[in-house]
């Protein structure tokens, strides 16, 4: 029996986690090319860009904290085999992610240059990133509601279908890069800009596939039912919502404010920087994909009621994060010296990044385990408010003070600064480990009476 259930775990971690990790791969490929046709133009395209970023990284917070709470119950549901709870859950988080995707794209079409000074104090860099934000303004009001629908196909087991849509815009975002940023087959040459409408393109083709694809299964869309009153599922959403998005911003509010301090250390810095953060989201989307699948694999159980089972698919995935995680830092660190010798980077920079890189390796060790068993397992069972805490603790009380001090006022080197702002991960470890023991996130979620 237990064999069986070994092998049924592996079919599915396999199934599911697979396209999620091509799928990490692929979005982590748009960064690492931009980096490369930009940096081939000059260092202050790529670092403008990179700073500029910043900005959708700031609405991705909301996107998986909204996202994740849709995604927690939608698992659930659907593993009690509840669509039409599901289909009610999915308008609700259409209305939340159109209006935070609609603001976010009023602001960078109307205040990009003000957005761009929070990160650096560089006159060259606010003008190009100004720019650039000015121009992909409305890719962010499409993200948000594209990833709501690709939300939807992770969770109703077309993981699969949700990975090629979202791969198939990456390769026409590089596409359209390639075109745009150096003008070929008689297109204008835009520089950044190019690259920003490239994003904009993407985006569509994305949403407008997703929606075809979700409204093809089991489960439908109903946008009709945006603005529908659903005060049971909505007090449900929220419960579990709340401390995921609280997490998701202490964490990449706090995670942004490293990119400041890194902004403020000189355009070397930012560079080496921009680089060490591409490189770590391409060798590390095995662990991205793996915490994502957690959630889902972990919550499909739950739904059905059968605990034991969650707890031993836990305790599994949770000894794969640590393997992944070793086996992605030692490959970052092996890689290292053919990034440096790769990058489009001044002296300085490449001096930098090399210290960058082998301290990242390090802290992916540790990330992979707090990823899948923080984002993926804990939330899978509601357990999200310990990942507040948690980023609470190892961020705001430890790693954002220190880095302040650390580039501020003892004005240590770069990589000094680098490596104090990522210890936050390590600080987390042994709180998780006593947590995780607790099995607080052992819990079915559904309800079992009839919703009104």
């Amino acid at each position: 029996m237990k064999k069986l259930m070994k092998d049924e775990f592996y079919e599915k971690l396999v199934k599911l986690v697979l396209p999620l990790v091509i799928q990490a791969f692929m979005l982590a490929l748009v960064s690492a090319t931009d980096a490369i046709m930009l940096g081939l133009v000059d260092q202050t395209s790529l670092s403008s860009v990179s700073l500029g970023g910043q900005v959708q990284f700031v609405l991705n917070l909301f996107v998986l904290g909204i996202t994740g709470g849709l995604s927690i119950l939608a698992a659930q549901y659907w593993g009690k085999g509840d669509h039409k709870v599901l289909e009610r859950l999915i308008p609700m988080n259409l209305r939340y992610m159109s209006l935070i995707g609609g603001a976010f794209t009023i602001a960078t079409a109307f205040f990009p240059a003000l957005i761009m000074r929070i990160f650096t104090n560089e006159p060259a860099l606010v003008a190009a990133g100004a720019s650039y934000l000015r121009t992909v303004s409305l890719s962010y009001v499409l993200c948000g509601i594209s990833q709501v629908y690709l939300t939807v196909l992770k969770t109703t087991d077309r993981a699969a279908t949700a990975s090629r849509i979202s791969s198939f815009a990456v390769v026409l975002n590089i596409i359209g890069n390639a075109i745009l940023i150096f003008g070929l087959f008689g297109a204008p040459k835009l520089g950044i800009v190019g690259a920003a409408l490239s994003t904009v393109i993407a985006r569509a083709t994305e949403l407008i596939w997703s929606m075809i694809e979700v409204n093809r299964g089991i489960v439908h869309v109903y946008w009709s039912r945006l603005f529908k009153k659903e005060p049971v599922l909505v007090g449900d959403f929220w419960k579990y919502t709340t401390p995921l998005l609280a997490a998701s911003l202490v964490w990449g509010i706090a995670y942004t404010l490293y990119s400041v301090i890194m902004g403020h250390l000189g355009s070397d810095a930012v560079a080496a920087h921009s680089i060490t953060n591409i490189a770590r989201s391409l060798v590390a989307c095995m662990t991205r994909g793996l915490g994502n699948g957690a959630g889902i694999l972990v919550g499909n159980v739950l739904g059905t009621g059968n605990l034991p089972l969650a707890r031993e698919y836990g305790g599994r995935l949770t000894k794969i994060s640590i393997i992944g995680g070793i086996v992605t830092g030692l490959t970052l660190m092996a890689l290292s010296p053919l990034i440096v010798r790769l990058a489009p980077l001044s002296p300085l920079a490449a001096s930098y990044l090399q210290g960058m890189l082998l301290f990242c390796g390090v802290n992916l060790m540790f990330q992979s385990v707090n990823h899948t068993v923080l984002d993926g397992v804990f939330c899978a069972g509601g357990d999200s408010a310990f990942d507040m805490y948690g980023n609470i603790g190892a961020m705001w009380c430890f790693s954002v003070p220190l880095g302040f001090l650390a580039a501020f006022v003892f004005h240590l080197p770069p990589v000094a600064v680098y490596c104090i702002v990522n210890l936050d991960e390590i600080v987390k470890i042994p709180a998780v480990y006593l947590r995780y023991r607790k099995y607080i996130w052992l819990r079915d979620l559904t309800r079992k009476e009839e919703l009104d």
